[in-house]
């Protein structure tokens, strides 16, 4: 394999969920029929380099001028915030259409551990938003795991004395599951959280 290919493969066994296997795979595929399968990747590539933006408003990445499509968007509400950790979050619960709100991309959820604080969830422009926009519900929706818990609590608190309502997605057992299958966890959360 030339040194060029060999780069190329190691470059992309970096990406998540992928291996030198997977990645030689890939190369190989792309390198098959170049005009077909590599150039138009090539090109999809070197047009979200040069176009796409993190939005000023929700962190979210995007093509605009502006703002991104979402913060534009004026059929969307704006007086409701989802809080998400990341913008995969983010695409995931557009995605349902069940969430017609704005948004709030975190840069990480707290850990120190991982040596990152408050300054990573970028609360003063979200409360920002909130008094611009007279928001009257923010929605926390962070993973279940000791850091999203620590963020949701961290927001909760900074947050309690504005009159804004801070809820979060429920919790528990899944549509399909069977209660003999869940972790203790899962079980606790369900009965606390209870409707």
């Amino acid at each position: 394999m030339s040194p060029d290919i060999e780069t190329l493969v190691q470059k992309i066994s970096r990406l998540p969920g992928l291996g030198p296997r997977s990645a030689r795979r890939i190369v190989l595929h792309l390198l098959k029929n170049k005009e077909q399968n590599l150039e138009p990747i090539l090109m999809s590539m070197k047009n979200v380099n040069e176009k796409v933006k993190v939005c000023p408003i929700c962190f979210n990445i995007d093509t605009f001028d502006e703002c991104c499509s979402i913060c534009s968007d004026n059929s969307r509400r704006k007086d409701i915030i989802c809080v998400v950790e990341s913008v995969a979050d983010l695409w995931a619960i557009d995605r349902t259409s069940c969430f017609l709100g704005q948004y709030h991309v975190l840069k990480g959820l707290l850990s120190s551990i991982e040596g990152r604080g408050p300054e990573v969830l970028m609360l003063e422009n979200l409360k920002k938003r909130c008094d611009e926009n007279k928001v009257t519900e923010i929605i926390v929706a962070l993973s279940a795991t000791v850091e999203g818990q620590t963020t949701d609590i961290y927001i909760r608190n900074f947050f309690k004395d504005s009159g804004i309502k801070i809820t979060s997605l429920a919790r528990g057992i899944p549509i399909g599951g069977e209660l003999d299958y869940l972790d203790d966890g899962t079980l606790l959360t369900a009965f606390s959280a209870r409707g």
